[in-house]
């Protein structure tokens, strides 16, 4: 056991005499061919499906192998490359009547790009498989392929542990996701898909198997409540826009409108100069002219003779202070710089020193 179903697990289900608690459901018993009452099918019974024109020369070679496999369990196969279809029919030798339903499940494999050694293992009782729809959960296209990346992972990686989880093979293709495997890996795998589809990143999921895996491994905890050890994840919605903090007072509310601005009109009309004649107004244009030119002469003027005034006391003194500062700051340097050409010459061996002065003495 994993996990205890909840109290109303068969609320909606009616009671059988024969459904307790006990049986296993997930369990898949073997067909006998003493079972089938008769010896034989009744009526004849067939699937076909269609497949992409890219498949058609896979499909043509490995086909042998597709009828070897089906003559085994009594099935007839047909491959029309006119149509672009694959058949499978019950035949006279048909045993187990759930047989046709894995050949269905087989063609449909092959249709959707799964190599035919993986797909015929699907003949075998304890594989099932599903394929998982998920062109229609997501409309955006660009959201749509980065979300079914997410499924592969960097390098398949995210895919390689859903594999090994799971204990299923997973093919992301298209709009489809085709899996192979249990039951029960196969609900899990459903969810997780989905899931992702919808913005659910698979890692969440791949910790919680991963816990569960652990956990079924203790057997003093196989009739206990696993909730309290598995993850929570809290849903974080980034969308929203953060709240400045400036926090704007709101002005008192008045019922009247604001007072309109008053246009250049009106102000010509308040200084009166709407009613002047074109040589009235041609002379206050010279007028403001000459007036504003008048300001800026005199600004330069003091700005000018500001260069003359003599400084006061506190700033001859400001000015020492900094003299003496730089000279300071020299000194400092200069004697560093003396400092590392003493190193350097501790440093240089005698043999170099000697070659040095031989130079010079040239």
């Amino acid at each position: 056991m994993t996990e205890v179903a909840p109290k109303n697990h068969k609320k909606y289900r009616k009671d059988k005499p024969w459904d307790t608690d006990d049986v296993d459901h997930w369990s898949v018993t073997e067909w006998k061919d003493d079972e089938l009452p008769g010896g034989s099918l009744l009526e004849e019974s067939s699937f076909a499906t269609l497949f992409p024109k890219y498949r058609e020369k896979y499909l043509r070679e490995t086909w042998p192998i597709v009828t070897k496999v089906l003559d085994k369990h009594g099935i007839g196969c047909e491959l029309n490359l006119i149509e672009g279809s694959m058949t499978v029919k019950t035949t006279k030798k048909t045993k187990d009547p759930y047989s046709i339903f894995k050949a269905r499940d087989l063609i449909k494999l092959l249709a959707r790009s799964i190599p035919v050694q993986q797909a015929i293992k699907i003949m075998q009782d304890d594989v099932q498989c599903d394929i998982i729809k998920i062109g229609g959960i997501v409309r955006n296209k660009e959201r749509f392929v980065k979300r079914r990346q997410r499924l592969l992972g960097p390098d398949g990686a995210t895919l390689k542990a859903l594999e090994l989880l799971t204990d299923c093979y997973i093919l992301v293709q298209g709009n489809t996701v085709s899996c192979m495997g249990s039951f029960k890996g196969l609900k899990q795998l459903r969810t997780i898909v989905t899931d992702c589809m919808k913005n659910i990143h698979p890692v969440y999921h791949i910790k919680t198997l991963m816990i569960k895996k652990e956990l079924a491994k203790d057997p003093a905890l196989a009739n206990e409540d696993w909730s309290r050890f598995l993850p929570k994840f809290q849903k974080k919605n980034l969308s929203k826009r953060k709240k400045p903090h400036i926090v704007n007072e709101k002005k008192a509310y008045t019922p009247f409108p604001p007072a309109p601005v008053p246009s250049k009109i009106d102000q010509q009309i308040e200084s009166g100069e709407y009613f002047f004649n074109e040589m009235q107004r041609q002379t206050q244009k010279k007028e403001e002219k000459i007036s504003a030119a008048k300001e800026k002469s005199i600004q330069r003027r003091q700005e000018r003779e500001a260069e003359f005034v003599p400084p006061t006391s506190d700033e001859l003194s400001r000015d020492k202070d900094e003299k003496k500062k730089k000279k300071k700051r020299k000194r400092d340097s200069a004697g560093d710089d003396e400092l590392e050409e003493n190193r350097s010459d501790e440093d240089v061996p005698e043999k170099s020193k000697s070659k040095k002065k031989k130079k010079y003495k040239d």
